[in-house]
């Protein structure tokens, strides 16, 4: 397919997926590597109280707190 009819069927909100190879796909500056920190046992138990009011895993409460913070320092 061409670029310009691939642009018409996005532009014309047709369903496009099905064209792309997402297979090798990345995001720029959002790969993940894994760490490991250690937390006193008060700090997990605040960060699972936390999580529990979010309805979500302590992984998320850490991530959105770490990425708010170095977005302030920035």
């Amino acid at each position: 397919m061409k670029a310009e009819e691939f642009d018409k069927k996005f532009d014309d909100n047709e369903e496009i997926a099905g064209h792309l190879d997402l297979s090798r796909a990345r995001r720029p500056e959002q790969e993940q590597k894994r760490v490991n920190v250690d937390f006193p046992i008060w700090v997990i138990q605040q960060l699972d109280k936390e999580a529990k009011r979010l309805g979500g895993p302590r992984q998320s409460v850490i991530k959105v707190w770490v990425a708010e913070r170095l977005r302030k320092a920035a």
